[in-house]
Parts: structure tokens; C-alpha cells; sequence
């Protein structure tokens, strides 16, 4: 994929969060009409043909394309949020994070086993985030789960597909 007008408006901010780390901003991505497009267009050219009846966007960034995909797929969207965010019963799943553990939770109601469900977020860096996404949606016991990022880190995080299971098809949109 790595098609050069996404590349070429992703912004990229040196030492930030922290030194030493090189924050790919994909905020530029969204405002740029034609880089919406071209997301929608990969991002559904993928995933077309999977039968896909559900996307679980996950917490912020993860909502913008994962609703752009759901209303051109005909699909479902499911909030997947830290604690506190949603007002009905939920599920969770809770994960450790390099400063400590984090929760993340869906509704009870959003997901079934007639479901195949897609999930995305923006950026596959350790992969902690959405390995735990996807063992709150494998709770749900749906036919199949599929991920997808905008942006994965391979170089600098070699290892983190490794965290997932073989069963899981990992797509990417933009690779560094």
C-alpha cells in the first residue's frame, strides 16, 4: 500500500510524546479530503468481500474512518471506550500497558455470533490495545475477526503481530 499522498500529508513530529519517539500524526490525514477518499477506498477495496457486518472503532482516532468504512459497507459501528464512556451494561477487558493496566469496554449488546467483525484503530505500534480489543470482541464468539490500522510500525515494533492469533487476518494501510 504506503500510497505516496497519504504519505505525503502525514505528519510526522519528532520527540513527542517523549525523546526518541517520531509520532505520526494522522489528524492530517483527516482533514485532507483526498486523503479521506483514498482511506475509504483501500480500507474498503480490503474488506469488501469479507462479509463484514460489524466495525468496532476503537477509542478516539479509531472512530473517524472505522464509521466512514461501517456506512459505506453497510455495517454496524461499535464504540469500543475506556471505562466510564458508555451509559448501558458492558464488557471488558483489561491490559498492561508499559506504565501500568488499562481497561477498555464495549456493550454487552453490540456484538453476536452471527457477526464478522472488523476492528480499527490508527496505529499498530506494541499491538496492546487492539489484542485486547480483540479478546473483548472473541468473548462474543463471532464467525470471524478481522484488524486493520492506518499506520503500523514494523520497524520499530517488529514483534507486535506476533501478539495476535494466527486466526486473525492484520492489515495495514501505511507500514514504516
Amino acid at each position: 500500500m504506503n500510497n505516496p499522498i497519504l504519505l505525503k500529508h502525514l505528519r510526522s513530529i519528532p520527540d513527542w510524546p517523549i525523546k526518541g519517539v517520531n509520532f505520526r500524526d494522522v489528524t492530517t490525514l483527516f482533514k485532507t479530503p483526498e486523503c479521506v477518499r483514498i482511506l475509504s477506498d483501500e480500507m474498503y477495496d480490503l474488506y469488501k468481500d469479507k462479509g463484514i457486518t460489524k466495525i468496532v472503532g476503537i477509542e478516539s482516532r479509531g472512530f473517524v474512518m472505522s464509521s466512514a468504512l461501517a456506512y459505506r459497507m453497510g455495517a454496524g459501528i461499535v464504540l469500543c471506550r475506556k471505562p466510564g464512556k458508555l451509559p448501558c451494561e458492558t464488557v471488558q477487558e483489561s491490559y498492561a500497558k508499559e506504565y501500568g493496566i488499562d481497561t477498555i469496554e464495549i456493550h454487552k449488546d453490540a456484538i453476536d455470533e452471527n457477526d464478522v467483525v472488523l476492528l480499527h484503530d490508527d496505529l499498530l505500534a506494541t499491538g496492546g490495545t487492539m489484542k485486547a480489543a480483540c479478546d473483548l470482541v472473541k468473548k462474543f464468539n463471532p464467525k470471524k475477526i478481522y484488524c486493520n490500522f492506518l499506520i503500523e510500525l514494523n520497524e520499530e515494533f517488529p514483534h507486535a503481530r506476533d501478539t495476535f492469533a494466527k486466526d486473525v487476518e492484520i492489515t495495514s494501510l501505511l507500514k514504516f
